[in-house]
């Protein structure tokens, strides 16, 4: 048995998240529902604009990791944040939640700081991010630990972690070494426009590389450059030995193996949609790793979104295991 079954990699961020009506977004230049990469005046700005806000450890694979920990999943993650207020905040919270977090904190003086996310959650649910990098953006080779990968079931790796200059290396590393050991390699698109700015080289690690590719509808439409979502599902299909690709309300469609299931959603309100794919594609993996089938994992992913979306912040505040044994899941 392999020390973690997950090793996350992604943007280590602390997620600032407020409410705003469409106005707002309008006013100040916002696309809505999309994440946006912002530099620090802009985060500033921003910040001095926006309503009473919540501060909540996020990015989108360190939620991942840490639905997986909330579960009993052996978890690690890699991430950079400064030593700074922020960024002891983000490695607290994730030992906190039972996941391994190693990577040094950069020192207090670094130009850079800890990456933020500015979360504006419009009336409706949907959430539109401002994205500061920070020091997140600036993970190299030289923090991955090849033995570290040897010793994952799974890595997984984040979509949004491309925009990063040394990024493609260092999940390069992180892939030989994970592979050599014999585990496997997932990895989730995270957004369109960061598809759009990284096709290729998502395409060339999906086909080379991937064995479990996760995205949404208009993420994996994105990825094959086709507005048919089923001419995208069957692309993904043929390139990767597993697909689990969301569709909001709609539920979730699992394609491995020459078959194919559908998870369908769990009816809830939705007071904040941040984090419904990261917890999604936590609660799946947990699933397979712990050895249930890929429809009931695909089950399991939805009931883990549908608690997330029903509450502000991306990390889960009800007992998952509990809500899996109420619905029959386990």
């Amino acid at each position: 048995m392999k020390k973690f079954q997950v090793v996350g990699i992604g943007n280590a961020m602390v997620d600032v998240l407020s409410h705003a009506e469409e106005a707002f977004l309008e006013t100040n230049g916002i696309g809505k529902g999309i994440m946006q990469l912002i530099d620090m005046e802009r985060a500033v700005t921003l910040y001095d604009r926006i309503g009473p806000a919540k501060e909540i450890s996020g990015g989108s694979a360190a939620n991942t990791i840490a639905g997986i920990a909330a579960l009993g999943g052996r978890t690690a993650y890699v991430g950079k944040v400064k030593d700074d207020q922020l960024g002891r905040i983000f490695a607290h919270d994730l030992r906190a939640q039972g996941a391994v977090y190693e990577t040094a904190l950069a020192p207090a003086d670094s130009e850079q700081e800890t990456g933020r996310c500015i979360v504006l959650v419009t009336p409706d649910g949907e959430r539109s991010m401002n994205t500061y990098l920070g020091w997140s953006e600036f993970l190299t080779p030289a923090d991955i630990d090849e033995a570290q990968m040897a010793e994952a079931d799974w890595i997984y790796l984040e979509g949004y972690r491309f925009d990063g200059p040394e990024s493609h290396a260092a999940f390069a590393k992180a892939i030989r070494a994970c592979k050599w050991a014999g585990g496997r390699v997932s990895v989730t698109l995270s957004d369109p426009f960061c598809v759009e700015r990284h096709r290729d080289d998502f395409r060339k690690m999906i086909h080379d590389d991937v064995d479990l590719l996760f995205a949404n509808r208009a993420e994996i439409m994105s990825m094959y450059q086709t507005d048919d979502f089923e001419t995208a599902l069957q692309a993904a299909a043929a390139d990767v030995a597993i697909v689990a690709c969301t569709e909001s309300e709609k539920g979730a469609h699992i394609l491995a193996e020459g078959q194919r299931w559908h998870a369908p959603a769990y009816p809830t309100r939705i007071v904040d949609a941040t984090g419904a794919g990261d917890l999604f594609a936590g609660a799946f993996l947990w699933g397979l790793t712990n050895g249930h089938g890929y429809e009931m994992a695909g089950r399991m992913g939805c009931l883990a979104a549908s608690e997330v979306i029903s509450h502000i912040g991306a990390r889960p505040e009800a007992d998952l295991k509990e809500m899996f044994r109420s619905h029959g899941l386990i």
